[in-house]
């Protein structure tokens, strides 16, 4: 589709992309005050689904009670409207991305008393995000996670985005694809933008909730994992834990299982492990709706 057939849904209308801005002077922008939600479109034969886009909208009105916003819309106003946009895309396969912002502008006014405004985005999967047909490199960001008392770090929200990217540019500048942060206790928390998970001795283990984002891909991993056997661990992971670890791979909504074949200076030769290629394949099902074990994950957008 050519850029000025695609269309963003504004605040209840179809506006063209081009269209779709906000006013530099506006709080969403010079505050950074935006939430939004990302989930993945696959193609079906009755219509296009949404992986669990069910808890994606779920976190989104939870994002807005953590920081005191309202949105406009209901849930299922909204549902619906990422339906009719969808459409009006003709996406078949990509991503659909949510986000609620304070457009009003202010300058002075640190928290405005409005609704949140409302845009959808359709977004095809050939958006590039480089080779992941093959494990990535990986090591520990110098910079640490948000303190869950600084800011509610259950909530996604852009603002936050600043220390994802410092992450991801710290891992970029020394060689890396991708930079994992440690909590300001030094236990290991995510990526920039990825859940990190590491398996030792058959069992999975991955941080607990608390001072990471609750993602809906690394819920979606747990899932998946105690429905086939794999022994699952919620803990506080040592930063050196990481070193010795049989599997290393993190989560996001692109890709699911993303191996680590090299973390710092150790070389995981065998990325992905048995595990992590068990995991593949039933996500692999899953979202060829093959599995009928998960088969409520995919919502039909129709």
């Amino acid at each position: 589709m050519m850029s000025e057939e695609r269309k963003v849904w504004f605040n209840g209308k179809l506006i063209p992309w081009e269209k779709a801005t906000v006013h530099i002077f506006s709080h969403a922008f010079s505050r950074g005050s935006a939430l939004f939600e990302v989930f993945a479109v696959f193609p079906s034969p009755a219509a296009p689904v949404a992986f669990r886009s069910d808890l994606h909208m779920q976190r989104l009105w939870n994002s807005a009670k953590f920081l005191g916003m309202e949105l406009a819309q209901t849930r299922e106003e909204l549902e619906k409207a990422v339906v009719k946009t969808v459409k009006a895309n003709r996406l078949n396969q990509g991503y659909v991305k949510i986000v609620a912002f304070w457009g009003i502008e202010s300058f002075a006014n640190l928290v405005p008393d409005v609704k949140l405004d409302m845009s959808i985005f359709a977004v095809p999967a050939t958006v590039d995000y480089g080779d992941v047909s093959k494990p990535i490199r990986a090591c520990f960001a110098k910079w640490r996670k948000i303190h869950p008392e600084s800011m509610p770090v259950e909530a996604k929200a852009a603002g936050y985005y600043i220390n994802a990217m410092l992450a991801r540019r710290d891992a970029y500048q020394r060689g890396f694809d991708q930079g994992i942060m440690l909590d300001t206790q030094g236990f290991v928390a995510e990526g920039s933008v990825e859940a990190v998970f590491m398996v030792k001795d058959g069992v999975l283990m991955t941080p607990p909730l608390g001072r990471i984002l609750p993602s809906v891909s690394r819920q979606s991993v747990l899932d998946v994992a105690r429905v086939i056997g794999i022994p699952v661990v919620e803990k506080a992971i040592k930063a050196e834990d990481l070193m010795t670890a049989d599997e290393l791979f993190t989560s996001c909504t692109v890709v699911r299982v993303l191996p680590i074949g090299q973390f710092e200076n150790r070389k995981l030769d065998k990325a992905p492990g048995p595990i992590s290629r068990q995991l593949i394949k039933v996500f692999d099902e899953i979202i060829g709706g093959r599995d009928e074990r998960f088969k409520q994950w995919l919502i039909p957008l129709r």
